[in-house]
């Protein structure tokens, strides 16, 4: 299998994308921001929509975009009462904007498609090198913060007791998550990229007693994610994003009944 570049190149970049999104999803889940994330995504389809209608790549679309987009509606889903209509509006429109990007671009339904749910067997080198670099800067954006990003996830009220500018650290949370959704995107693509940045996360929490514990388990559910879904997608020529799905579905799933049934007995 690997005696094809373009697996290699899949391989490597799925791989640094899914640490990142595996970091990043345990704060995503603390922090009850899975609809934001989900919002995010059709917030960079619309960006990559945009990059194809002005003739750029689509990952940097869905850079500008969603890093907009996060400040933005991160800041709406913390003083809005009425948060999930006002972000389910935001929503709506980034997707109508989205189809009209396509149109007026003329681009086919293939691109629409690779846009919508990823194209990770597509990437060459160049592309490789950016989703590297990307990552690595998401993960050093919470590594440098980790300390405050942790006391303000899991326990805002004593953050702000112990006088955490939590307001700061969640702009910088709120980067990292933009930036988690664009590059997350070439794998699953903007319509399932919440995929990677929730289940992984999810599932550690049955399995992880610590924060580094359930970051461990987050990472290395999203690694076996990709790597299974390449791999059978290779074999079966089917997409991948399918793969990618069932796989976390069915490891959050047995999760999630094995919690359960270890609470019952």
């Amino acid at each position: 299998m690997f005696q094809y570049q373009f697996m290699g190149y899949a391989f490597l970049a799925s791989t640094f994308i899914a640490i990142t999104c595996g970091v990043v999803g345990v704060y995503v889940v603390a922090r009850s921001f899975s609809f934001l994330a989900h919002t995010l995504s059709e917030i960079g389809f619309a960006g990559a929509a945009f990059a194809v209608f002005i003739g750029i790549a689509p990952l940097w679309g869905m850079l500008l975009f969603t890093l907009l987009g996060s400040i933005s509606v991160g800041e709406l889903s913390m003083h809005s009462d009425q948060k999930e209509g006002s972000i389910s509006a935001i929503s709506a429109l980034f997707i109508g904007l989205g189809v009209l990007f396509l149109a007026i671009s003329g681009s086919n339904s293939r691109y629409a498609t690779n846009i919508l749910f990823g194209s990770i067997i597509g990437v060459d080198e160049e592309g490789v090198i950016q989703l590297v670099i990307l990552s690595i800067i998401v993960l050093l954006l919470i590594f440098i913060v980790q300390r405050q990003l942790n006391f303000d996830s899991f326990d805002h009220i004593g953050a702000l007791a112990h006088g955490i500018k939590t307001g700061l650290i969640g702009v910088i949370f709120l980067i990292a998550l933009a930036m988690a959704v664009s590059i997350g995107s070439q794998i699953v693509g903007s319509l399932l990229v919440f995929i990677l940045l929730t289940l992984p996360s999810s599932t550690a929490r049955y399995l992880g007693k610590t924060i580094s514990s359930m970051i461990a388990w987050s990472i290395s559910i999203a690694l076996i994610g990709v790597w299974a879904g390449l791999y059978l997608g290779f074999i079966t020529d089917w997409p991948v994003t399918f793969f990618i799905s069932v796989i976390e579905v069915v490891i959050y799933l047995t999760a999630y009944f094995v919690h359960v049934i270890r609470h019952r007995l």
